[in-house]
């Protein structure tokens, strides 16, 4: 066994039922999504629009589960509301197996898209609590890494499903996410709950997040950075396809490039980026996205079939490699700059940026596709700029993101941690 492995194995086998939830919520996720609609329409007598009206208006009724979590989880903990999370969603799936109406998919999916909610508003809590300072880069990456795994392999079983078509198979899917949101339930009772102490830290609640003006810029980037990684999704599967006219396996292509560099290289090029200034690593992070973006505008000059999907694939490769640098740096600096005691509203505040960005980017996306492949690609350039410009105002005003990844900075919390790799040599920095 290597020094890694003996280094990965120690902290994963302590709380390896943390990672088994987060395995199984996202295998979960990854097999019913892509379905979701096909679901419905296979074992109701619906119409797409009444399907779709059904699930957008309970995606926005569930947007205000966020913020509210917030004070909760500065209470009561976060293990307590993700455990409730869980029991809901589980619920919202028991509830697909027998709904027949537009209101009763409402409802039930109301249940699972607050639960989804309220797990991202819970996770980088969680996370930031049992993780050790110095160590959360790491742990964001790796369960990050972990997360996209799970996605990759709930795709696949979707499509395993989608090939048989037939209604009790839709169904035994459904069963399983239920099941699995249980089971996700019981392995989080083994995960320690870590409350913050009662202290003036807590004076002020929501008046003094909103308040806190060195933390707004850090949301407004992760607005720009999430609306960045939806572009995944939206606008380069229809780019690829329906503009430039490739084969439909491009898409495919690209998604699968994604998920293997993501699920197996973001813990890989975390430890490498030992020693390096966060935010000048954010700003790199859009480096990529922008590098990317004038890729796929490139493939539009390009008359070869054959080059113009390498010129796609090439921009894939670069865009992935700015998602890779950017969240598990985001995702800790957002937590590490919230006071323990407000960290759930400082994080909750910070996954609205997120929510939001998922809400405006599909009808954004597609006016700028229907535009043009220069207004597509320019404005997202547009969009990386404005990031990394924002990741230099929060390098001058965040002490948190002035630090180098990997070196624990001083801090009053005593939370319980996961225990980290020995001490090494200090890296080499630019």
């Amino acid at each position: 066994m290597t020094n890694s492995d003996r280094r990965l194995r120690t902290p994963i086998s302590r709380h390896g039922r943390f990672v088994a939830a987060i395995v199984v919520d996202s295998i979960g996720t990854g097999v019913f999504i892509p379905v979701s609609m096909l679901y419905f329409l296979a074992t109701t007598s619906l119409t797409l629009m009444q399907v779709g009206a059904a699930l957008t208006t309970a995606g926005l009724l569930a947007l205000p589960a966020g913020p509210l979590v917030g004070g909760l989880v500065d209470r009561y903990g976060a293990k307590p509301v993700l455990q409730t999370a869980n029991l809901a969603q589980a619920l919202g799936f028991a509830g697909y197996l027998v709904v027949g109406q537009t209101w009763q998919i409402a409802v039930c999916a109301w249940l699972n898209s607050a639960g989804r909610a309220v797990f991202s508003g819970c996770y980088g809590v969680t996370v930031t609590a049992l993780a050790a300072p110095g160590r959360r880069e790491y742990w964001f990456g790796l369960l990050g890494s972990i997360r996209n795994i799970g996605y990759a392999v709930g795709g696949l079983l979707s499509a395993v499903a989608v090939s048989i078509g037939t209604p009790g198979v839709y169904a035994a899917i459904v069963v399983v996410n239920a099941l699995s949101y249980l089971t996700a339930f019981v392995l989080m009772r083994a995960v320690p709950n870590s409350r913050p102490k009662t202290s003036q830290d807590a004076a002020g609640g929501w008046r003094r997040v909103l308040r806190d003006r060195r933390y707004l810029p850090l949301v407004g980037h992760q607005l720009c950075f999430a609306f960045s990684l939806f572009a995944l999704n939206i606008a380069i599967p229809v780019y690829a396809v329906d503009v430039l006219g490739l084969p439909g396996w491009t898409a495919g292509a690209v998604f699968m490039l994604n998920t293997l560099m993501v699920g197996f290289g973001q813990g890989v090029v975390v430890g490498r980026l030992s020693g390096r200034v966060r935010s000048r690593v954010l700003v790199a992070a859009h480096a990529c996205f922008a590098a990317g973006y004038l890729l796929f505008l490139a493939a539009d000059r390009v008359t070869a079939l054959a080059l113009a999907v390498a010129v796609v694939v090439l921009g894939a490769g670069s865009y992935t490699f700015g998602e890779i640098l950017g969240s598990p740096i985001t995702s800790t600096v957002a937590a590490e700059s919230a006071p323990d005691a407000l960290r759930g509203r400082y994080l909750a505040l910070n996954q609205l940026a997120v929510t939001i960005a998922g809400a405006i980017a599909p009808i954004t996306l597609s006016g700028l596709l229907s535009t043009g492949a220069a207004a597509t690609w320019l404005t997202l350039v547009g969009v990386s700029v404005l990031g990394a410009t924002l990741a230099t105002v929060i390098g001058k005003v965040v002490p948190v993101a002035q630090s180098r990844i990997g070196r624990v900075q001083p801090s009053p919390s005593t939370a319980q941690t996961l225990p980290h790799r020995r001490k090494q040599e200090p890296s080499q920095t630019p």
